[in-house]
């Protein structure tokens, strides 16, 4: 069982086994159709292409009408029925890719452990490293029949606006932004209409996980990085603009062995849609 990452060999020595399904997460936060004419153009063969703002994430406004954030958690029930949909059974190995360093896929990772399944893995390098192995793509679209995936209790924790907000004062726990530094300090106005950070957070982008080649650092290395951070990983808050790249430390964390960290959902979208939250800027 895979479960934090999959090399390129080693999923191709298992991609005919039925147990495996194989979900391409490719997006592009700033052009909504471009991960699905990517998968279109071509995919790992048998895989199948996960939505990221309409499966992967629910709707942006609650049922009191409160902004949630750009990608908030879809719910459960509706997260289940779609991988219900792609053949996953309570049985199935699991493997997300993108191709971009797991910045997307980190995030079914996520969901999946969310709904407690551990057996999730995201393809280490994405799909550049599995076409620099030489495999091969397809254009074919796979009709998997229906899996019977049932939910289990969650393996990961989470926490609300509401605790971050708590937790500012006095609190124990250290958040940590996986948005790129000039975001981080409000510089990036395209990105972040209203720029800056949870007071008190600390910055890691989420690419000083990944080694020049796209693939994830070692264990040891990332385990380094992250102690420089954080003392205790069961008391670290992991977010981002709209809780998906945050996924990308937590994946991190979990090679590093440092388990335990939550992830704040709404991340700063949600955060800046109160105006009464407090904001910093700089660095």
């Amino acid at each position: 069982m895979h479960t934090t990452l999959i090399s390129a060999a080693d999923l191709a020595g298992q991609i005919t086994d039925p147990r495996v399904v194989i979900i391409d997460c490719r997006h592009d936060l700033m052009n909504p159709s471009a991960g699905r004419d990517a998968y279109a153009a071509g995919h790992i063969p048998g895989a199948l292409f996960g939505d990221m703002d309409h499966q992967l994430s629910g709707a942006k406004r609650g049922a009191d009408g409160v902004f949630r954030g750009r990608h908030p958690l879809p719910e459960r029930a509706a997260l289940a029925e779609t991988l219900r949909s792609w053949g996953i059974n309570n049985d199935s190995q699991v493997v997300a890719y993108d191709a971009h360093g797991g910045m997307f896929a980190a995030r079914l990772w996520w969901l999946l452990r969310w709904l407690g399944h551990p057996a999730v893995a995201v393809l280490d390098g994405g799909l550049p490293a599995w076409q620099a192995a030489g495999q091969p793509v397809s254009t074919d679209t796979p009709a998997p029949a229906r899996g019977s995936f049932a939910e289990q209790a969650s393996l990961v924790p989470q926490v609300d606006a509401a605790a971050v907000l708590a937790n500012i004062d006095g609190g124990d726990k250290t958040v940590i932004d996986a948005r790129a530094a000039d975001r981080f300090r409000g510089e990036n106005e395209t990105m972040d209409p209203v720029g800056g950070h949870i007071p008190g957070a600390k910055n890691r982008f989420f690419k000083d996980n990944l080694q020049a080649d796209g693939r994830f650092k070692d264990a040891q290395q990332l385990k380094a990085d992250f102690s420089a951070l954080v003392s205790d990983p069961a008391k670290a808050i992991m977010q981002c603009g709209s809780g998906v790249t945050a996924c990308h430390n937590l994946l991190a964390l979990e090679v590093a062995g440092l388990k335990g960290a939550a992830l704040y959902p709404g991340s700063w979208s949600e955060w800046v849609g109160d105006s009464s939250r407090p904001v910093a800027t700089g660095s």
